[in-house]
């Protein structure tokens, strides 16, 4: 007599688990925040290029199409975290690694972009905070639980 295991569905194994940690679910509600943030940017930015009248159409244009590209790996980042993948942790940490510099030009110029820096650093440093935390990295697969 043969034992079979019960042989798993595509359906199944794309299920997410039944409980995401609170900080798993925080880290990838920041991280889809920030990458609406940019493809909302982008979209202003292509509208200014088309419907506008910016100093140069183009220049405008193609900082649109490539906000609305670099919104992309947030997005889906985000949509991984939530669903519990393991291979999306890394895609959201160079997010916030990224995000850091930006914060640090954005303050630099001062002003109201003050504001802004403040808040996307904050944002980047509590995703890295949140992802680097032993319960998502267990959640995700990633750290061995402890005994």
């Amino acid at each position: 007599m043969s034992k079979k295991q019960p042989a798993k569905t595509p359906a199944a194994e794309s299920a997410p688990p039944a409980a995401l940690p609170g900080r798993l679910t925080a880290a990838a509600a920041l991280t889809a925040l920030e990458g609406l943030a940019l493809a909302g940017l982008g979209v202003y930015m292509l509208f200014v290029g088309i419907a506008g009248d910016p100093d140069s159409p183009q220049q405008a244009e193609t900082g649109g199409i490539t906000l609305l590209a670099l919104a992309a790996l947030p997005l889906i980042a985000a949509r991984g975290l939530r669903l519990g993948r393991r291979w999306s942790r890394g895609p959201a940490l160079i997010t916030q690694l990224m995000a850091l510099p930006v914060a640090w030009t954005l303050y630099s110029t001062g002003g109201a972009m003050i504001a802004a820096a403040v808040a996307l650093a904050v944002a980047a440093v509590a995703v890295v905070v949140l992802l680097v935390n032993p319960t998502a990295t267990e959640a995700l697969g990633i750290g061995s639980p402890s005994e």
